[in-house]
């Protein structure tokens, strides 16, 4: 199954693609796409659907992922999000794509375990995960490839999308290593439990502790 990961924004908009083959789950392409501010608007929510087509002509994704709108302090901000997701679903429909939509605490639970976690929590989980070997950058495309994380392990394992045509769709700006190989708990499973334990682990180390010698 590949999963294409969008975080949208008239600004800049992360995307980030993740193909899941049975419990493993790997990185086929991420980035992120920025837009001039001297631009108007019509032409920056033009090239953003059109950025998304080609992303969905180039890896034929299974589900296109994006977080659910919800109400900000910044209303501004929020209306901007609102327009690059509506360009997203317009491309997701034009290709007959589903989408899932998913809040951002439930994206943060699927990635982290924690719906509070903060942005640098997100990132380095996802880098684990994906076996990155650095947080991806700018946090858009973190995020993008986060929903796209949480997105693959919330569709189920009979889910009529998790067929075995979905590694034969894999797209050519394949960026992926060798796929992880499943020691009984997934990747995922353990990726997560590691991370975790490592974060428990440090938040009980006192700041500027040494070994005694």
């Amino acid at each position: 199954m590949i999963i294409l990961g969008i975080d949208p924004g008239t600004a800049t908009m992360g995307y980030g693609i993740v193909e899941r083959t049975g419990g493993s789950l790997r990185a086929v392409d991420y980035g992120a796409l920025t837009t001039s501010a001297d631009l108007p608007l019509p032409e920056r929510l033009a090239a953003i659907h059109a950025c998304v087509v080609e992303l969905i002509e180039t890896h034929h994704p299974d589900l296109l992922a994006v977080e659910r709108l919800f109400f900000s302090r910044n209303a501004q901000s929020a209306f901007g999000v609102g327009q690059a997701r509506g360009v997203v679903l317009l491309a997701a429909a034009q290709a007959g794509v589903p989408v899932r939509e998913a809040t951002p605490n439930e994206v943060k639970m699927g990635v982290t375990g924690y719906g509070n976690a903060d942005k640098d929590q997100v990132g380095r989980m996802v880098a684990v995960i994906l076996q990155l070997a650095d947080v991806p950058t700018p946090d858009d495309t973190a995020d993008a490839l986060a929903i796209a994380i949480s997105t693959a392990n919330a569709e189920r394992a009979g889910d009529r999308l998790n067929g075995g045509t979905a590694g034969a769709k894999a797209g050519v700006l394949d960026r992926a290593a060798v796929a992880p190989i499943v020691r009984g708990e997934t990747p995922y499973e353990r990726a997560v439990r590691e991370a975790l334990a490592s974060e428990r682990k440090a938040a009980k180390t006192p700041a500027g502790a040494k070994g005694r010698g």
